[in-house]
């Protein structure tokens, strides 16, 4: 029975939006945590939450961390879990959907990218036409590899590239796991090629065509309402303050910029 019949049934839906990255503003799991608690709150009397995405990836550790997180949470609670990518749910952004039991998109949302990607530049011809001597001591035979100012190595791209290849087998096994026999051309959909909605509803990669508003009704009744779940943000000076740090600790990290560091889903 409904204590108030009258009010709009509501579906919680938590927003992951931005790039997945260990840094302040974007998709992590330190910044998620209680957003993800909060939202499988409202999800029991239904026992049902929508994720909306909006990601076109970023690093495999959070998307990794965030997205087991929402399973762990789902089977814990028995609640059904619903993504749906908006304008890209790509790479990383995938990832984070198919934590989700059943997933869809908009027919023209960028979804897919099932690949890792890594790299930099070489900057040896530079420092030599301007007389620059590179300097660089190490401890261990292999703890300089990619330095972006010593020549490419062929050991290096053989120890990189199997790295990439090993992400990326990882990857295709999550979404094995969670697609199950709905994925149709393996081949296809894990080459890291990202494409439209209606092609991803091809390859077994999405499970329908839709949009929140559309789904929340149709799942809750014509008066279902979306609530919306997103981190808190700093408010008044504290957010000035925050939005500082922020700035110079992705400044810090460019700084120390390493190629290993830039493999991203």
């Amino acid at each position: 029975m409904t204590l108030f019949p009258w009010r709009a049934p509501r579906v919680p839906v938590l927003v992951l939006r931005g790039l997945i990255a260990a840094r302040p503003y974007a998709i992590h799991l330190r910044r998620y945590r209680e957003p993800i608690r909060r939202a499988f709150a409202l999800a029991r009397p239904r026992k049902m939450l929508v994720l909306a995405i909006e990601s076109p990836g970023g690093s495999p550790v959070e998307s990794d961390l965030v997205a087991s997180f929402i399973r762990a949470e789902a089977e814990a609670q028995g609640v059904r879990v619903i993504a749906i990518i908006g304008e890209v749910g790509a790479s990383g952004g995938y990832w984070l959907a198919c934590a989700a039991d059943e997933i869809f998109a908009n027919r023209m949302s960028i979804v897919g990218s099932i690949g890792v990607i890594g790299g930099g530049f070489g900057f040896v011809d530079f420092i030599a036409r301007h007389g620059i001597e590179r300097r660089i001591y190490t401890a261990g035979a292999h703890k300089a590899r990619l330095d972006p100012f010593r020549p490419e190595e062929t050991d290096d791209v053989l120890f990189t590239q199997a790295l990439l290849t090993d992400i990326h087998a990882q990857f295709k096994d999550w979404v094995r796991v969670r697609r199950g026999p709905r994925l149709l051309d393996e081949e296809a959909a894990f080459d890291g090629s990202y494409m439209l909605g209606s092609r991803a509803l091809q390859l077994g990669l999405i499970d329908g065509l839709g949009g929140i508003d559309e789904w929340v009704r149709e799942a809750a009744g014509p008066r279902a309402k979306p609530v919306f779940i997103e981190p808190r943000r700093p408010r008044g000076l504290a957010r000035l303050f925050a939005r500082g740090a922020a700035e110079a600790l992705i400044e810090v990290a460019e700084e120390h910029w390493h190629p290993l560091a830039r493999m991203t889903l």
